[in-house]
């Protein structure tokens, strides 16, 4: 077995470009908490679930208890331990010289990862005092570039609505023009624009809302709305923007 499997976990989380901003926003007080928090145990060398910031029923009535329940762990748990697997096998690979399942498993530690931090980001930007809108440098750049923040709304939530078939809906800050754009994601990371930062993120796969808004998407997305934790959105955006 290879001895650095840690190396490629951290050139893992590197690559996704996420994790290390959401710690800064995610006010926690250690360093060591902050890494748990996000699904990154150090002492392990490994990814782990990290735990919810808040209980299962915490978003009803807008998200219901099962869901969350089910969502959280069984299919963020599924994708940290195929994050997990993916990465072992690669080091097998490296170590055995076999480069006949690269391809297999390199596509499945992106799957997989993420997914993982697709969902750490997803809960971290729910909360049940959100929604309202944002306010500070972050309302400011969504009148900038979105005319206001009812017409960011609107194209958010259509985003998110047509993607087709599984995926998320993203607000992300673009580092090179220093804008923020709606995008969506097919899948856990299709289409996503490389080199954005993703802030928000909307997870419209069936899973996250089938139990209780059944085919009707838009009416899940515009409750998603009403639990958006802005504080932590703009925290975010003030580590990756300032």
């Amino acid at each position: 077995m290879d001895n650095s499997p840690s190396i490629d976990r951290r050139s893992a989380l590197g690559a996704l470009g996420l994790l290390g901003a959401t710690a800064f926003a995610a006010n926690q007080p250690e360093p060591a908490t902050d890494m748990l928090a996000l699904g990154w145990d150090q002492a392990k060398g490994e990814y782990v679930l990290p735990p919810l910031p808040y209980a299962f029923d915490a978003l009803e009535p807008h998200i219901d208890a099962q869901t969350m329940e089910i969502h959280h762990t069984k299919h963020h748990a599924a994708y940290v331990k195929g994050l997990n697997t993916a990465l072992a096998k690669l080091a097998e690979a490296r170590q055995a010289g076999d480069a006949s399942l690269i391809q297999h498993w390199t596509r499945q530690a992106a799957f997989h990862g993420a997914g993982h931090v697709n969902h750490t980001l997803f809960w971290l930007g729910m909360s049940p005092t959100g929604g309202g809108q944002p306010g500070g440098a972050l309302a400011a750049a969504i009148d900038r570039d979105f005319a206001s923040f009812d017409k960011f709304a609107w194209q958010f939530q259509a985003a998110a609505v047509a993607v087709e078939g599984s995926g998320w809906g993203w607000l992300a800050f673009e580092p090179i023009s220093r804008r923020l754009l709606i995008l969506q994601g097919e899948s856990q990371q299709k289409l996503l624009m490389t080199g954005v930062v993703p802030l928000l993120g909307v997870d419209v796969w069936e899973h996250a809302y089938y139990l209780r808004y059944q085919n009707r998407r838009a009416d899940y997305v515009a409750a998603f709305m009403k639990v958006i934790n802005w504080p932590h959105v703009e925290a975010l955006f003030a580590r990756v923007a300032g």
